[in-house]
């Protein structure tokens, strides 16, 4: 269990609050797409989960101790792959010896396949790598890890769009019930087949937080549909192919698949219309 209460953050003492009494709470046995615009403060409330932040004000407890205090027991149950992947100079092989000690659960098979999975090997050099190739490893690594929490921020930037697709088949293949993943990403259509719950950030605040499943009882999406049907619609976003709409479901009607783009876009736009919707 993640608690996450009453978050205030700033990065300068006078300056506007990132966060401002920012409260969740992240039960195990998901994955969780962070999702908002630039600025929002994800990335921030990543690194409040791992106590490398400290808040002005509230907490965040991992199974009821403060993650601020560091404790080594904490530290070895949540990993972080920040957006910017710097690489040491050394092979990888080497680095994976010093460093997954501290990670009791680490497993080489996983990080192995994963490896293959991404195209890449152990041997290379970590610092001689593209942007792509470093990500792919530093992925590799983080989910071999098999840490309770695992953080992820922007990971499929950079990666080509077969690496985006071997990236969710790895996260839903080694998710289990007693990991939390979060994915904290503003690139909505890389994640729309792998989360299993929403969480809206924007202003400082949440503004949205549902699983998937409630999102596609209460919500009906369809694609390619004409304009006369589109503005009719609750919301809809023109594509190549039409228009994408979304409408509140009807009772009896089959499930549709989540559109994530049109439901942020629609979310951002107006919160207090979306979640009046989904609390009728």
């Amino acid at each position: 269990m993640l608690d996450i209460e009453n978050l205030v953050y700033r990065y300068r003492r006078k300056g506007p609050p990132v966060l401002d009494g920012f409260s969740l709470r992240l039960e195990s046995g998901g994955i969780y797409g962070l999702l908002g615009p630039n600025g929002a403060g994800k990335s921030t409330l990543l690194y409040l989960i791992t106590g490398a932040l400290t808040p002005l004000e509230g907490r965040v407890t991992l199974n009821g101790t403060d993650t601020r205090r560091r404790l080594p027991a904490t530290l070895s149950d949540i990993y972080i792959v920040g957006e910017e992947t710097l690489m040491p100079r050394m092979r990888l092989s080497e680095y994976v010896r010093h460093t997954a000690p501290f990670y009791p659960r680490f497993r080489r098979e996983v990080m192995d396949k994963c490896l293959e999975t991404f195209g890449m090997t152990a041997d290379v050099r970590m610092n001689n790598l593209s942007m792509g190739q470093k990500k792919k490893i530093a992925l590799s690594f983080a989910l071999a890890c098999d840490t309770p929490v695992l953080l992820m921020d922007e990971p499929t930037n950079g990666l080509d769009i077969p690496a985006k697709a071997a990236f969710r088949s790895l996260c839903a293949e080694l998710m289990t019930d007693e990991r939390i993943i979060i994915i904290s990403t503003h690139q909505v259509r890389d994640l729309d087949q792998l989360l299993d719950h929403v969480l809206m950030m924007n202003d400082r605040r949440l503004v949205l937080d549902r699983t998937v499943a409630e999102l596609q009882s209460k919500l009906s999406f369809a694609r390619g549909v004409s304009r006369e049907v589109a503005e009719n619609s609750l919301a809809y976003i023109r594509t190549p192919g039409g228009y994408d709409v979304m409408n509140p479901a009807t009772a009896g009607e089959e499930e549709s698949e989540l559109n994530l783009e049109l439901l942020f876009n629609t979310t951002l736009s107006d919160p207090e219309r979306i979640n009046k919707l989904l609390n009728p």
